[in-house]
């Protein structure tokens, strides 16, 4: 069976898919993803699709149910190196990826999760003598 790589770079998980999809393949990714979010503690994914020449309503369930384990996880998803033609197909297929932010290339999606990072550190609490402290 094939197994799609899971590479970290820095605080972000990057998957890069370059082979079809099979259903044998999408839930093992899914699991290897699952667990490797828990393992390192990531608070990003990023999938790079720029190899697909076509994505169907199969792979676009994938993305969105892989997207919907890593939110419940603490991690965001966003979907990169979509081509004009993959967008144009998930559209025409009805599929709106919900919960997955995506980018044009990998440094865009890269600034995208670190802004989300950056931004639930600056969650404010305020305690009971009115001071407000940054916590996460």
């Amino acid at each position: 069976m094939d197994r799609v790589p899971i590479l970290k770079i820095g605080d972000i998980l990057l998957v890069s898919i370059q082979l079809d999809m099979s259903d044998q393949t999408a839930v093992q990714l899914q699991e290897d993803l699952a667990e490797r979010i828990v393992a390192t503690g990531t608070h990003g994914v990023l999938i790079d699709i720029t190899a697909l020449d076509i994505v169907d309503s199969f792979v676009g369930r994938m993305l969105s149910t892989i997207a919907s384990i890593s939110k419940v996880l603490d991690a965001e998803t966003v979907v990169v190196g979509m081509r004009p033609a993959v967008a144009i197909t998930l559209v025409e297929l009805g599929l709106s990826l919900n919960g997955i932010r995506t980018a044009l290339n990998v440094e865009r999606g890269m600034e995208l999760i670190a802004a989300r990072v950056d931004r639930d550190w600056l969650v404010d609490d305020t305690g009971p003598d009115g001071e407000t402290t940054a916590s996460r």
